[in-house]
């Protein structure tokens, strides 16, 4: 990304940080195994007040000032990317976003810290504990006193309007992101899958998010174990495919 268009948006997120809503506090290189990126994080008050300060981190590629560009908003998965977790997607789905933007040379993914869709860490792993006693991904939400997804998407839409952004083609199997950013005011000009091939660990997950939860995956029938099994990472070189209008 050119520096000048970096330091025009840190002149404008400065704007915006005077009206107490958002604002940029850092801005940096970072030079990443699909290419160079610039990361800048972004902080603003927390609207409902119960959070304090929340926080995200925009990486991209190229310039964004012209055209559609590429859009992943990715939540933190700690057990998933860190450990190496293979009860979800969480990783190969952001390595296909990374990668996809690479191949383009423009993009951006906005990284937010809503793990486990909002739940937190320690929830999260009470949630797991649930389903290793026979619960799915909901319903052990649900017996959490949780909402089946906590996470909200006004802070990615916000980022998107600092960075003079209007228009999207979003990389998700998630539905409600595309209508959180319509609600925001982002058009949402195709959404576009971003899928991990299932692993036996994560087949029934996946089919909860897509039965339950709306989510669009294509995912084998039958036996679970007939997914792939092991550590050997999701493929990364399929093209993303479009799957209709948000």
């Amino acid at each position: 990304m050119p520096r000048e268009y970096v330091e025009a948006l840190g002149a404008k997120t400065m704007s915006a940080a005077q009206t107490g809503t958002l604002r940029r506090v850092v801005s940096t290189r970072m030079p990443t195994k699909w290419g160079m990126f610039d990361a800048i994080g972004f902080e603003r008050d927390a609207p409902n007040g119960t959070r304090g300060v929340e926080s995200a981190l925009a990486i991209l590629m190229g310039d964004l000032a012209g055209g559609v560009p590429l859009l992943r908003i990715h939540s933190q998965c700690f057990t998933g990317e860190v450990l190496g977790s293979l009860r979800c997607d969480c990783r190969e789905q952001l390595e296909i976003a990374m990668r996809a933007i690479a191949e383009e040379g423009r993009g951006l993914v906005i990284y937010e810290y809503q793990e486990g869709r909002g739940i937190g860490l320690m929830a999260k792993l009470q949630a797991y504990e649930l389903q290793d006693a026979g619960l799915d991904t909901v319903e052990a939400n649900h017996a959490l006193g949780f909402r089946t997804d906590c996470r909200d998407f006004s802070l990615p839409a916000a980022i998107l309007r600092d960075l003079g952004i209007e228009r999207v083609r979003l990389l998700s199997n998630n539905p409600r992101k595309a209508g959180a950013l319509a609600e925001h005011g982002i058009e949402v000009v195709v959404r576009l899958t971003c899928e991990a091939a299932p692993t036996a660990h994560s087949l029934a997950y996946l089919r909860t998010k897509k039965e339950k939860m709306g989510h669009a995956l294509s995912l084998p029938q039958g036996n679970p174990h007939a997914a792939r099994t092991g550590g050997i990472e999701a493929p990364l070189s399929h093209q993303p495919q479009e799957t209709g209008h948000g």
